[in-house]
């Protein structure tokens, strides 16, 4: 199937995104603008929606350069998307309808500018001229070129958008290029959003978004969007607990399973801004980039600035499948080894602090397999003079105290107890009180004259440096092939602050380009080393991250009542494959609270499963509930890690829960939670969704048999019982 198609008599195209497209258009003036984002279209309606009537002329769509229009290009212009009306133009405003698409700080552009510059003599504003068009067709995926020149400045503009077959997800970004000779000016950057995403029009708009802090990441919010720029960022080097680079915008009236979301999210593990812009005419665009307000990227003639990829998708079946495309895009896109199960981990942090040693780790690791562990992950402590959170970072080899004879003992020893090994590390970081500090000061995050702040005690390197991101990545290497580590936690425990020196703002770029590539030629160079992403928490999820690691640490906060809340936020775009969710103790040790051992388990069982307790303080009864929990965690763990997610009711609510279900349809977990029963309601039963409905579905456990016709109309009957929190796990496997 071509997925990319030029639209004869203008200068046009149609990109098919699965059973949604994209319909992008030049106009006279050459500025690039969105004639429609939603539905798929046939060829003829796309055209007919510019303008295009039969006899008008024809072309590839790939033609015209600087300044052409000819007529065929101006068929377009009359009756189709972008006509005023016949009150000719509006007063102080230009005369395009909507947003562009392309949105360049130029004259009478007074919305966001998604690219702007600054010319060596001062000059800002942009005039483009399309100057010409081509697809790259690959194996399974499409991408449109849209080259744009300045009129008078060497300066060229590629707007790249990118789909792959099957897929309703559609990649942009931009390419900024100095077309000058050595003898032309630096030109300076002072924006470069990846793309704009422009809506249709709509009835009213509404924003999702993530909220959060450290402990409390990724809360789902929704409101109206007001009129005006709503600028959602990080500024802190890191994508943050705070926000998180993704929107989702419908109408106001889409629920779970009714309506149409449109959504973007930027694939950049630094610094980024999200602008969501209303305009007064009430049209609404989504640019979305790296970077902060005030940063600079000069170019020099002969450089080019290559954006990050932002993914947009188009779903019509409310927030669920809003979901369920993200998903799909993640396992099939973005995630490396997406169809490799995730392992039920053991970290032990919790049980240890920083009091480790080589016969505790072993005595952990023995309780551990006990349970049906796969992966040993020891934690912060073991390097250095590690003994607290003062000292030791950036000295990575075996504290000799505590292994003598290195990590090869207790490698051996976990692997002989049929579990792989992993190893906590915090690459980019180092304590003031430490061997590398003392040797390379200059290798921090730092600038003359100021104060090198200690955050937990500790300093970023530069990473942006070439001699730091090849003296990290060497130690990494040394450490995985001579231990035989199959797994690291990557830890993230602070923003950047003084950042330079040097080349100033290009560090803020610079950095993340210098983290990918010492993750990117570790996994190269260990193609079976697993990562995992950790940052204080939740502190560093995105499509970035996730091109180079397994899955992340969703947060620091065990609490399964608080958990709730922020793996359903986290899942509105990431799949339950990357979710790493732990069991710790009771009372838990950041609020304190008290959850029954089941509740806690169920909870952490609908991501990837980890336990985190001190096992040497649970009694043989939590030993066997754990146990039990293990085993029935890896019999549900392909439709878990691999299904297709349903949510049940509000996060936040009395009773809630989540579904999978197989692709095939074979076999459905459902996860239930009640917070707490209150006037003695009756329960409520959970309808299901996505069955076969002429399907019989066995409970596992129980046996009874369910008709799916009823499962999705009258539900599951629950029985939880008294006692709260309280909740259950349901398995059922279609017959025949």
């Amino acid at each position: 199937m071509t997925l990319i198609r030029s639209i004869p008599g203008v200068r046009g195209w149609m990109l098919t995104a699965g059973r949604s497209c994209s319909v992008l258009r030049v106009d006279a003036k050459d500025r690039l603008l969105s004639a429609h984002w939603g539905r798929e279209l046939s060829l003829e309606q796309a055209g007919a929606l510019l303008g295009v009537v039969e006899g008008s002329g024809s072309g590839s769509g790939s033609e015209g350069g600087p300044g052409s229009g000819d007529g065929a290009h101006e068929a377009a212009e009359k009756p189709g998307f972008g006509h005023v009306g016949a009150g000719g133009q509006w007063p102080f405003e230009d005369d395009v309808e909507g947003p562009l698409e392309l949105a360049a700080g130029a004259a009478f552009q007074f919305g966001h500018a998604q690219l702007a510059v600054r010319f060596g003599d001062g000059t800002r504003d942009l005039e483009l001229v399309f100057a010409g068009a081509e697809v790259e067709v690959g194996a399974e995926t499409e991408e449109l070129v849209l080259t744009f020149v300045d009129r008078h400045y060497p300066l060229a503009v590629e707007s790249r958008h990118r789909v792959r077959s099957g897929s309703p997800v559609i990649e942009r970004h931009l390419v900024v290029r100095h077309s000058g000779d050595a003898e032309d000016a630096p030109i300076e950057v002072l924006r470069a959003d990846s793309a704009s995403w422009t809506l249709p029009p709509l009835p009213d708009y509404r924003l999702s978004q993530v909220r959060g802090r450290w402990a409390a990441e990724t809360r789902l919010n929704r409101s109206a969007l007001p009129y005006g720029e709503t600028v959602l960022t990080s500024r802190r080097g890191i994508t943050s607990h705070h926000a998180n680079p993704w929107v989702m915008v419908d109408d106001g009236g889409a629920s779970a399973v009714h309506g149409q979301v449109f959504g973007c999210t930027l694939a950049w593990s630094g610094s980024w801004q999200l602008t969501v812009e209303r305009t007064p005419a009430d049209r609404v665009a989504v640019a979305a980039g790296f970077g902060h307000e005030g940063l600079v990227w000069p170019l020099a003639p002969g450089e080019a600035l290559t954006t990050p990829v932002t993914a947009g998708a188009w779903t019509d079946g409310g927030f669920d499948a809003a979901s369920q495309a993200w998903h799909t895009y993640f396992l099939g896109q973005v995630l490396p080894h997406a169809g490799d199960p995730r392992p039920v981990v053991y970290n032990s942090w919790e049980a240890t602090g920083f009091a480790i040693s080589l016969e505790g780790q072993l005595a952990l690791a023995r309780q551990a397999a006990e349970l049906g562990v796969e992966l040993f992950v020891m934690d912060d402590g073991w390097f250095g003079g590690r003994t607290s959170d003062r000292a030791g970072l950036g000295d990575w080899w075996p504290n000799p105290e505590r292994f003598p004879d290195g990590l090869a003992p207790l490698v051996k020893g976990v692997r002989e107890l049929g579990m792989d090994f992993g190893l906590w590390v915090e690459p980019e970081m180092v304590n003031a009180d430490s061997e590398l500090y003392r040797a390379r000061p200059d290798w921090v995050l730092h600038q003359p004259f100021r104060t090198r702040s200690e955050h937990r005690n500790q300093m970023v390197l530069n990473l942006a440096r070439k001699d730091v991101a090849e003296w990290v990545h060497g130690w990494l290497d040394r450490l995985v092939a001579e231990n035989e580590i199959g797994f690291l936690k990557w830890d993230m425990n602070r923003p950047f602050s003084e950042v330079g020196p040097g080349a100033g703002d290009e560090v803020w770029r610079g950095y993340v380009d210098g983290l990918y590539g010492i993750l990117d030629r570790l996994r190269a160079d260990h193609p079976d080393l697993r990562i995992e992403s950790c940052s204080g928490g939740g502190g560093r999820v995105d499509a970035g991250i996730l091109r180079r690691v397994d899955q992340v640490w969703t947060s620091d906060n065990t609490d399964a009542l608080d958990r709730l809340a922020i793996q359903d936020g986290f899942a509105q775009l990431y799949p339950a494959r990357v979710m790493s969710a732990w069991v710790t103790d009771s009372p838990n040790p950041h609020t304190g609270r008290r959850i029954p051992l089941e509740f806690r388990f169920h909870v952490a069982m609908s991501g990837v499963l980890g336990i985190g307790g001190d096992l040497a303080r649970w009694d043989e009864g939590e030993f066997a509930t754990a146990r039990e929990m293990v085993a029935q965690y890896k019999r549900i763990r392909p439709v878990v890690q691999g299904g297709i997610r349903y949510a049940l009711g509000d996060a936040a609510g009395d009773l809630s829960g989540v579904e999978y279900v197989a692709a095939d349809l074979a076999e459905v977990v459902v996860f239930v939670y009640r917070r707490e029963r209150r006037f003695a309601q009756m329960e409520r039963p959970a309808v299901l969704r996505g069955l076969d409905p002429a399907g019989r579905y066995r409970d596992v456990r129980s046996g009874v048999v369910h008709h799916g016709a009823v499962l999705m109309s009258r539900g599951l009957p629950l029985g939880l019982g008294g006692g709260d929190p309280v909740s259950a796990v349901v398995h059922l496997v279609r017959e025949g």
